[in-house]
């Protein structure tokens, strides 16, 4: 019996100080799928720590690898770094020190902003909403990124 290979995703994070919305692809690289929001600790080393250990389980239990993360980067609407962009520069740097997987950065302006119009259009009370809106907006940069890659 040969061992078939595993298949290769992409992740996307919407990194929060207070949470981190998650998307995974499918095999194809053709359709993002939002993954459970998971609550960030109060140092990035925790908050990286408990990010590995819930895709370590995920990709045992759904038989893939990790191709690429793929991370939102919170730039002003002029383009600019802000203080939210520096924050996820530095979980970044956490992160690449404890996984061999290449991480990229994706403009994410306006992904909230599109994630909370779909929730209310949805009728999701707004409790609702701010429980989705993080893997939502994960899900839309991943979906996005994986729109320019197929282009």
């Amino acid at each position: 019996m040969t061992n078939k290979p595993r298949g290769k995703r992409i992740l996307s994070i919407d990194f929060g100080l207070a949470r981190l919305g998650l998307a995974i692809s499918d095999e194809m690289k053709i359709i993002a799928t939002p993954l459970p929001t998971l609550h960030a600790e109060k140092k990035g080393e925790e908050t990286v720590h408990k990010l590995l250990a819930f895709l370590e389980q995920h990709r045992a239990e759904n038989h893939y690898d990790l191709e690429q993360i793929v991370i939102g980067m919170p730039l002003m609407m002029d383009g600019k770094v802000g203080h939210l962009a520096d924050e996820v520069k530095h979980f970044i740097s956490l992160l690449q020190a404890k996984i061999q997987v290449p991480i990229i950065t994706w403009d994410e302006r306006l992904t909230t902003v599109m994630a909370e119009r779909s929730l209310r259009e949805a009728s999701l009370s707004r409790k609702k909403r701010a429980q989705k809106v993080d893997s939502i907006s994960a899900l839309i940069i991943l979906q996005n990124y994986l729109s320019s890659i197929k282009l």
